[in-house]
Formats: structure tokens, sequence, C-alpha cells
């Protein structure tokens, strides 16, 4: 049995998160954005709605800290919003929408890592 590090598991859970987005057929702006308040995990862009997509990706193991839901709490959401703004301040091209979603994935030992996306949180 092999065990990952925290680092591994977290880029694997984006590299899931990235994969469902693309699925729902987002393109990725951005992985791991970053500036000095912080971090944006991925910046996708939903091109039917012109809506610029920021995900917070959250992964687990386990079930031991909570659900999705308290995964996000208000001051993380408030940073994320900072963080949006930030990064829309740099573009050279408006959007006509954007979005806060968050992405939880759960890696278990035998199957597919699952994953739940919460659109909207801000």
């Amino acid at each position: 049995m092999t065990t990952w590090t925290r680092a591994q598991v977290g880029a694997l859970g984006e590299q899931r998160a990235v994969e469902h987005l693309q699925g729902l057929g987002l393109r990725i702006l951005a992985r791991n954005w970053r500036c000095r308040w912080g971090e944006l995990d991925v910046i996708a862009l939903e091109s039917d709605s012109d809506t610029v997509v920021f995900v917070e990706v959250k992964t687990r193991t386990g079930d031991g800290y909570g659900g999705l839901a308290e995964a996000v709490p208000p001051d993380k959401v408030r940073r994320l919003r900072r963080l949006a703004g930030v990064w829309l301040a740099g573009q050279d091209r408006r959007y006509a929408g954007l979005r806060i979603d968050v992405i939880g994935v759960r890696i278990g030992r035998r199957r597919d890592p699952e994953i739940s996306h919460l659109q909207g949180v801000a």
C-alpha cells in the first residue's frame, strides 16, 4: 500500500476537478493562480454564457473533516471573492458573468474519486 503526501492528494483532487469541469464543457483559463493575497485553485470559462468560474477544490480521503459546505466557511468565501476581483482587474477583457464554485473530491481506497460540485456559493 502506498502512502500519499498531502500535496499529492491535493494535486490528484485538482486534476480530477479539472477533468470534471472540462467534461461539463468549461475551458480552463488558469490553475493555481497566485497573488500576494492567496491562491485560486482553478479559473474556468463557461463559453456559452461567457461566465468566468472561480473554483475552490477540496480533496478529502475520508469524512473526518465534515462535508463540502463546512469546508468553505464565510471568511474563505470572502477571500475567494477578493482574489477573483484581483484576477479580473488584471484581465484585458470583460465577462458577462462570474461565479464561485466549490468542487469536493473524495478519494477512496478502492473506487474512483467521488465528485461533488456546488455551483454559485457566492
